[in-house]
């Protein structure tokens, strides 16, 4: 585990907004546990990355130990030239590449997160669930049920279809007591 002043920087360069980078964005999915080293290697080239971490508390043993951990488990944000994707293939750190087909839409959706930690605000990583897709509650006293998830007022519920009838009763649901059902 690295001491909080050896983590890499959540961008590089620093102190430049990750709107000013250059290049085309890729998406680089890491090898297991990778991320950080990635991240180093890259500002070691000066290549342009986006890496969004936060700080994690847990216990263990009646101690508590905080650590800096990427928002999106092995995956870092990376922009430039066709010679610098190369490099990044070249660290033997990543196991995929993911094209991005829509620049701008990715940019708009990271200079959100990066806005949000530059804030100051506390985001933790969240199970991404697309309403409407059919869902397993995972935890709980209603473990096991399934249903759809639908967006309500105050949150997430999971409806409960009786098709026979063409009724449906739901419940209110925290997306972290769900997965999702591969149809």
């Amino acid at each position: 585990m690295l001491k909080a002043s050896e983590n890499p920087p959540v961008a590089w360069p620093e102190g430049k907004s990750i709107r000013q980078f250059s290049g085309q964005w890729w998406v680089a999915h890491t090898k297991a546990r990778n991320e950080k080293a990635l991240a180093q290697d890259l500002a070691g080239k000066d290549i342009s990355y986006f890496l969004p971490m936060s700080w994690k508390v847990h216990h263990h043993r009646g101690r508590k130990f905080r650590s800096f951990l990427p928002l999106f488990s092995g995956y870092l944000f990376f922009c430039g030239q066709e010679n610098q994707r190369v490099e990044v293939l070249r660290t033997n750190r990543v196991a995929n590449l993911i094209e991005v087909k829509d620049q701008e839409r990715l940019l708009t959706e990271l200079v959100q997160i990066e806005q949000a930690l530059v804030a100051g605000a506390p985001l933790v990583p969240h199970k991404y669930i697309e309403i409407g897709r059919h869902c397993r509650v995972t935890a709980g006293p209603l473990k096991d049920l399934e249903g759809i998830v639908v967006n309500a007022r105050n949150g997430m519920r999971l409806v409960l279809q009786v098709d026979m009838l063409g009724q449906a009763a739901s419940v209110e649901i925290d997306t972290d007591m769900i997965e999702l059902i591969e149809e």
